[in-house]
């Protein structure tokens, strides 16, 4: 699993024309799921995820979580992060995994993350054409991949 993660002053997402929900000081996670992904990777994110210390303290250091601030997150599927750019200027999506496989995976994550946070975490409709918007606060963007756990 690859996630891009953003620190967020408010986000919004709206899914086939309809508003999936609003959220403010907080992270929006984009989530891509590959073939060979499993449960383990969901939880080792998440677990990663709640706990990243992004957020400033009283001194202005990156030092809380999205715990730590009970802030909100936000969680998209996307599994254009997982496009190949190596031929030609079309990217190939051939290690995103199919519904079948990235269905079950995403809204186990979701699952995950909500028992974690212990709240409501908004998201996106698999598939589905999605505007997101965010007003991103930094900017701080984190990249990882379950794959490569650093």
């Amino acid at each position: 699993m690859r996630v891009v993660i953003q620190r967020i002053s408010e986000a919004s997402i709206t899914a086939n024309g309809i508003s999936r929900g609003v959220i403010g000081n907080g992270l929006l996670v984009l989530l891509g799921i590959e073939h060979a992904d499993t449960k383990k990777d969901a939880e080792w994110l998440v677990k990663k995820i709640a706990a990243m210390r992004i957020f400033s303290d009283g001194d202005g250091k990156m030092n809380l979580s999205v715990m730590d601030i009970n802030g909100e997150v936000a969680v998209v599927s996307q599994f254009t992060l997982f496009a190949s750019t190596k031929k030609g200027n079309r990217p190939g999506f051939t290690n995103a995994a199919s519904p079948d496989i990235a269905i079950p995976l995403y809204e186990y994550f979701l699952q995950q993350i909500e028992a974690t946070l212990n709240k409501e975490v908004k998201s996106g409709i698999f598939g589905a054409d999605m505007q997101i918007k965010l007003v991103n606060d930094g900017p701080v963007t984190i990249c990882m991949d379950s794959r490569v756990p650093e």
